[in-house]
């Protein structure tokens, strides 16, 4: 029998879908839109099912995006949240729908599939078949999608049809959708997110400030970077939350951030500064290479929508690009976000701007790429020798003192020297409320920091008298966070709490054996110098080959997926050869290296270096062999015969300071001069750039063009990025 309906005639949520659904065993339902609404006219009815409701809808997935369940699973994610559910459903019925909704999905009353629009186009045709407790059954089909407007606002028609021919017909349409390869479960994060969504509540700041402990689900679960992207890896989680507890703690967050390459320090960093600039009210500071100011801007802006403002020189600029201009060098005080942004390059000339800097109080200070704060004097026994610090390395320890939280960054902690590693921690420890990280001004950490280097590399033997070994345990005294059982157990015998970092000398006289005992063990047992020493504890590294190889014991899975991918180039036979006036270069490089090498110790370091950059391209080289040449007033004037305009006024890595390394003689002025008019006359010539040009227009093997199949190029150096991408400009053409 063929009944028609019309929302004309008939309100459709009583006459039909109500009705039609008591005493339904199973409700199978191809909908070209779902909404949650549909529960405010039809919830009961759906809830009283003796089975399950299946519905199948659309969704704008690429055919591509759900050939792995995982990736269908990021990009169910990335739609759900591009609607912007938390906006949509912030009304208390709203709420209550979602309560409804995640009650039947999490209990299996209720499955949803989608399948993306390009398969088989959008899904206009709209249909379901209900399935009564007593076997009988019933079809329909018509305009009507599955929400409360198709049900009583809509100009909808329906026409129900409960021919076994009808039924089967439109059975046979839903299973052919419900079991294709394309359709996608609706992802746990979308069913998650409805409970969360459905409790959600808007706590204000200052009740949050007040009980802030649950950390990253409370601040961040909102932001763009868990919202758009792919939300937080389990180590940047952990360091966010670290950060943020000791930020709350007398000393606050003091901590080197030194994670490979490619780990999202920028990220870790970032989230822990919003979660301290909500906690105080203080501004933060973020130090950063030029050449990084406004991508850190950028990554503020679209990962965790924070407002932000970069210092130009002329002013600060906010993250809508809004110019602030400078009447004064003052103006540098006068941030117009709780973010400030400056280059490193205003603290290496020493400008006014920097000392101005130093008159504000902080609720933290980031400084990136902080391998560039260094001593200058490294030659010289640090026992003997205090550090002859470098403009950038002199800041910190003034920086220091003005802000709560200092937070370091750098994927390279030491370059040359171990010694560089305690520059870098011993900045953190200056204040006298940041002792919990190297102890007071007596700690052996401190006051030898070569033998303390030496003992924790294993290049000396570990102090055994009970009188020294004191002294490396009590100054600092580990806190009861370190996970360390007998840590715990002696804090707690003391009565001293983690407020207390450095112990008194004369206290380990005046305890009982067995107390005794138990330093002795945390101190020989439990390894303490290579286990709990102030580098390990305030000095947070992880390796990808560490992430991935390692098992999270809270989710049993490794902390980080491991992308396999294919290298070319590795081979002997795939190496570029040195030919011509590149062979040339390479030689006159390595001459240069060796002169270097042999005159001064960390020769080899910038040895290094050079060769690297010129092998990433010649432009590079070029740069480096230039900035070298400069060092001396000799190389200077070459240099002027060569070009009209030598040096970048604003280059960060020129400081007015002496280093040994510096001093070029005569013999290695001639060959740098050499190298470089080497590298500038043929540096339009580049047989990196030439394969990289002749991969994406043809490939590699026989896999066709890459820039048809879209591809990133990375290089190391801005330098080499941006030279490759000004020749790509012009030699592809009708690329976009």
């Amino acid at each position: 029998m063929i009944n028609r309906y019309s929302s004309r005639r008939s309100k459709l949520s009583k006459a039909f879908l109500n009705e039609k659904l008591k005493n339904a065993a199973s409700y199978d339902r191809i909908a070209g839109y779902f909404c949650s609404s549909i529960l405010e006219v039809a919830g009961e009815s759906i809830e009283n099912i003796s089975g399950k409701a299946r519905i199948i809808c659309n969704s704008t997935l690429n055919a591509e995006d759900v050939q792995t369940a995982a990736y269908a699973n990021i990009k169910l994610k990335q739609e759900w949240c591009e609607y912007l559910p938390e906006e949509k459903y912030a009304d208390e019925n709203s709420a209550l729908r979602l309560r409804k909704l995640y009650k039947l999905l999490s209990t299996g009353k209720l499955e949803v599939k989608v399948i993306p629009d390009e398969v088989y186009g959008p899904m206009h045709g709209k249909a379901g078949v209900i399935t009564y407790q007593d076997g009988s059954k019933t079809s329909f089909l018509g305009s009507i999608n599955e929400t409360k407007s198709a049900y009583t606002v809509n100009y909808e028609m329906l026409w129900e049809d409960d021919s076994q021919e009808a039924i089967d017909w439109v059975q046979e349409e839903f299973d052919f959708f419900w079991n294709s390869k394309y359709a996608v479960n609706l992802s746990d994060f979308v069913i998650s997110d409805i409970d969360r969504i459905s409790k959600r509540v808007v706590i204000p700041l200052k009740d949050w400030r007040e009980d802030s402990e649950d950390v990253v689900p409370a601040v961040a679960v909102e932001e763009p970077v868990y919202r758009r992207e792919f939300g937080l890896w389990e180590h940047q989680k952990y360091f966010v939350e670290l950060a943020f507890r000791e930020h709350k703690q007398k000393g606050g967050a003091r901590f080197l951030l030194a994670d490979m390459v490619g780990l999202g320090k920028t990220i870790q960093l970032a989230m822990s500064a919003k979660l301290m600039a909500l906690y105080g009210d203080k501004p933060v500071l973020i130090i950063v290479p030029k050449t990084l100011t406004y991508q850190w801007q950028e990554e503020l802006k679209t990962l965790l929508d924070m407002p932000s403002a970069v210092w130009t020189g002329r002013g600060w600029m906010d993250e809508n690009g809004y110019e602030y201009p400078a009447d004064s060098n003052r103006s540098i005080l006068k941030c117009p976000r709780r973010v400030g942004i400056v280059s490193q390059g205003l603290i290496t000339r020493k400008s006014e701007a920097a000392d101005l800097l130093k008159q504000l109080k902080y609720e933290c200070v980031i400084l990136d790429e902080a391998h560039r704060a260094r001593r200058t004097n490294a030659a010289k026994d640090p026992d003997l020798h205090k550090a002859n610090p470098n403009n950038l390395l002199a800041f910190l320890y003034e920086i220091t003192f003005q802000t709560k939280s200092l937070l370091l960054a750098t994927a390279t902690p030491v370059q040359i020297n171990p010694i560089e590693a305690f520059d870098l921690v011993y900045a953190l420890t200056l204040p006298n409320e940041a002792t919990k990280v190297m102890g007071d001004k007596h700690s052996i950490w401190r006051k030898r920091p070569q033998t303390a280097l030496d003992y924790v590399s294993g290049n000396a033997d570990i102090p055994t008298m009970e009188s020294e070994l004191w002294e490396v345990v009590r100054n600092p005294f580990p806190q009861k966070s370190e996970n360390n059982r007998r840590i715990e157990i002696i804090r707690n015998q003391l009565d001293i709490s983690d407020d207390t970092s450095v112990l008194p000398q004369n206290l380990y006289s005046e305890l009982r054996l067995s107390l005794r005992q138990k330093i002795k063990e945390l101190y020989f047992d439990d390894n303490f110098i290579q286990n709990n020493n102030p580098y390990i504890r305030s000095i947070i590294r992880r390796t990808r080959k560490y992430l991935e190889e390692t098992i999270n014991p809270e989710t049993g899975e490794y902390y980080l997926e491991k992308i396999d991918i294919e290298l070319f180039g590795e081979n002997n036979e795939e190496a570029l050869e040195l030919m011509g006036y590149l062979y040339q270069a390479y030689s006159t490089a390595e001459e240069f290296c060796n002169l270097l090498s042999s005159r001064v110790k960390g020769g080899g370091f910038m040895s290094t270096l050079m060769l690297k950059r010129i092998g990433s391209t010649m432009l590079a080289g070029e740069n480096t062999a230039k900035k070298m040449l400069a060092w001396t007033s000799e190389g200077k004037e070459r240099l002027k015969d060569m070009y009209d305009d030598i040096f970048d006024e604003d280059d960060e890595d020129v400081e007015e300071s002496h280093s040994e390394i510096k001093e070029l003689t005569l013999e290695e002025v001639r060959c740098l001069e050499k190298l470089v008019r080497v590298l500038k006359n043929n540096k339009d010539t580049d047989p990196k750039y030439e394969k990289v040009l002749g991969i994406l227009q043809n490939g590699v093997n026989d896999e066709g063009a890459w820039k048809d199949k879209g591809c990133i190029i990375f290089s190391q150096y801005f330098d080499s990025a941006r030279y490759v991408a000004e020749l790509l400009s012009k030699d592809i053409k009708d690329m976009q």
